[in-house]
């Protein structure tokens, strides 16, 4: 009887145990694989404030990275927030290097880049655009009291270590400082705060709101307002959201762009100057 009793228990307890796991793996199979339809997967740097960075918590509307503890905020988070909802579904941010972003969106990793990404002619040939979200123009972040604090003219930067992001035309205009010593293009802009905080360069070139984010975040920055500034076309100071080819959606996101209001777009880029993380 004692014998009955013990398997009996025994029994009980492995039906409990397999009923236990079976609802775990249901619960994370319902997390992990949600249908693609239900889901808007946006790809950025998530670092490149006030555009986009990486926070530790869900402060100021960041929103978790896939596959990570972290949190990305900015900006281009607050823009995609509203895509996402205006389409009907749940925003994904994927952290990715800025050279992987259109890689990324052709492969079908993310559905979207909003990353501060500029509609280019060269871009053009790979994905599709939006209609842009925000318009900006190119600086020159320095240091405060430097050598190239009072310049207001390109030609002030004659021999002036000067670099930017690689793949980007940021870098591209430095040659149209006369008499620059372009340095190597970097990765990312906290390597180029880096640089510049040690001396290895003189100065970098941003676009506007960066160049305000950085001044904000580190007190011994300043930029140049130039008198007589950087030629560009429209399209290399201007930021829209990268799609693909084929995208069905492009209408949608385009419409729910046009009901962002100039003012909302410049009050949501003053609100994620101010709330972005001091280290960055």
């Amino acid at each position: 009887m004692k014998r009955k009793l013990l398997l009996l228990m025994a029994a009980m307890m492995t039906a409990i145990m397999l009923a236990a796991c079976g609802s775990d793996d249901e619960g994370t199979a319902s997390e992990g694989n949600n249908s693609k339809d239900d889901v808007f997967k946006v790809g950025m740097e998530a670092g490149y404030p006030p555009f986009n960075w990486t926070q530790k918590d869900d402060s100021n509307g960041a929103v978790k990275i896939q596959g990570s503890k972290e949190y990305a905020g900015g900006y281009d988070v607050e823009i995609a927030k509203k895509i996402a909802e205006g389409l009907g579904k749940e925003l994904v941010i994927v952290k990715t290097e800025w050279d992987g972003l259109v890689p990324s969106l052709q492969s079908g990793a993310v559905d979207a880049i909003i990353a501060g990404m500029s509609p280019t002619e060269e871009r053009k040939e790979a994905i599709d655009f939006t209609e842009n979200y925000y318009t900006s123009d190119f600086v020159i972040v320095v240091k405060k009291g430097g050598a190239y604090d009072k310049a207001t003219k390109l030609t002030d930067f004659k021999g002036a270590k000067i670099t930017a992001q690689l793949n980007t035309t940021n870098y591209k205009v430095i040659d149209q400082i006369p008499g620059v010593n372009q340095q190597v293009a970097m990765d990312n802009f906290p390597a180029m705060r880096v640089a510049l905080q040690s001396g290895a360069i003189d100065g970098y070139v941003a676009e506007r709101p960066e160049a305000i984010s950085a001044t904000a975040a580190i007190d011994g920055f300043a930029y140049n307002e130039l008198e007589d500034g950087f030629k560009t076309d429209p399209a290399d100071t201007a930021v829209a959201i990268g799609i693909r080819k084929d995208e069905k959606n492009s209408d949608k996101m385009n419409e729910i762009l046009s009901n962002i209001s100039e003012d909302e777009r410049q009050k949501m880029m003053e609100a994620a100057i101010s709330n972005q993380p001091a280290a960055q």
